[in-house]
């Protein structure tokens, strides 16, 4: 048996195609343009490259992009006035702050500095509360690409047994969520956890977002389990730095009946989803119908 490979940059194609379509009809329409705000303090090279390639896809989509690029040493102050400023200009309706932030800066601060309905990272604390209580929030976007990657294989997620490996409030957590939303048995597990293996055994769906490289081995899955690899890990591997999963990939993809690869799986779908996420926020806040299929 080998796994069905769920291909996240076709599918992260098809989700930006979607997007701009509807921007198109919202700008002809309706006279507005969605914009999406990215601010960067300091130089961290992988924060440098994810910037660009956010800002490069919200045009190709037909959005307003507006990047703040500010030096590491930016004090608080300034960068709390900077999100102000954005929170009241209605031209933006989506705002994210690139993390990891300096060490002087206090994320938490700073993140929940952001208007609530314009948080497209569903970080803010309304947010987290709102999606653990099931009311209508704004999703990470990284769960929200999972979430749509096992709609679109599967239909229906009821009563399916789910474990999510690993706690962590950007991923684990606002996953576990979501999957719930959807009615699925779920099962946050994590490096702790008693048995690991055997418990994940039980799954129908697994999704590994623990942060170790190739952890998850093929003997832990279910023959016919679906698996979701959210780990990005950069490992050496006869001299040469290879990307990998929190998955074991060849074993995985040998018992499972569908699997994410890594690179090309949950990736593309992330800045997909910020995207979409972009659109709803702008749809919300002008009284519109919400995107079909793009949110959670």
């Amino acid at each position: 048996m080998t796994a069905r490979i769920i291909d996240g940059k076709a599918f992260a194609a098809d989700v930006r195609a979607r997007v701009a379509t509807r921007v198109a009809s919202l700008r002809e329409e309706q006279g507005i343009t969605p914009g999406l705000a990215v601010v960067l303090v300091g130089e961290d090279p992988a924060s440098q490259v994810y910037v660009r390639a956010k800002g490069k896809q919200t045009v190709e989509v037909g959005m307003e992009s507006f990047e703040h690029r500010l030096p590491a040493d930016t004090d608080e102050a300034t960068l709390l006035a900077l999100i102000g400023r954005l929170n009241a200009d209605p031209r933006v309706h989506g705002i994210l702050v690139q993390l990891p932030l300096p060490g002087h800066l206090d994320s938490d601060l700073v993140i929940n500095a952001i208007d609530p309905a314009k948080d497209v990272d569903g970080f803010h604390i309304s947010n987290v509360g709102l999606l653990g209580t099931g009311q209508k929030a704004m999703v990470p976007c990284t769960p929200l690409g999972c979430l749509m990657l096992l709609r679109d294989l599967h239909g229906s997620l009821s009563g399916m047994n789910a474990v999510v490996i690993g706690r962590s409030n950007i991923v684990g957590k606002p996953m576990a969520q979501l999957l719930l939303g959807d009615s699925a048995t779920v099962t946050v597990a994590h490096s702790r956890t008693r048995d690991l293996p055997e418990v994940v055994r039980r799954a129908d769906i697994v999704v590994a977002a623990v942060g170790r490289p190739e952890m998850v081995r093929g003997e832990w899955i279910r023959p016919g389990a679906t698996v979701i690899d959210v780990g990005i890990n950069r490992i050496d591997r006869g001299g040469k730095t290879v990307l990998v999963g929190d998955v074991h990939y060849d074993s995985a993809a040998a018992v499972a009946g569908a699997i994410t690869p890594v690179p090309g799986g949950v990736g593309p779908m992330t800045i997909a989803c910020l995207l979409a996420n972009t659109l709803t926020a702008c749809c919300r806040a002008n009284g519109l119908p919400e995107p079909e299929g793009l949110t959670a």
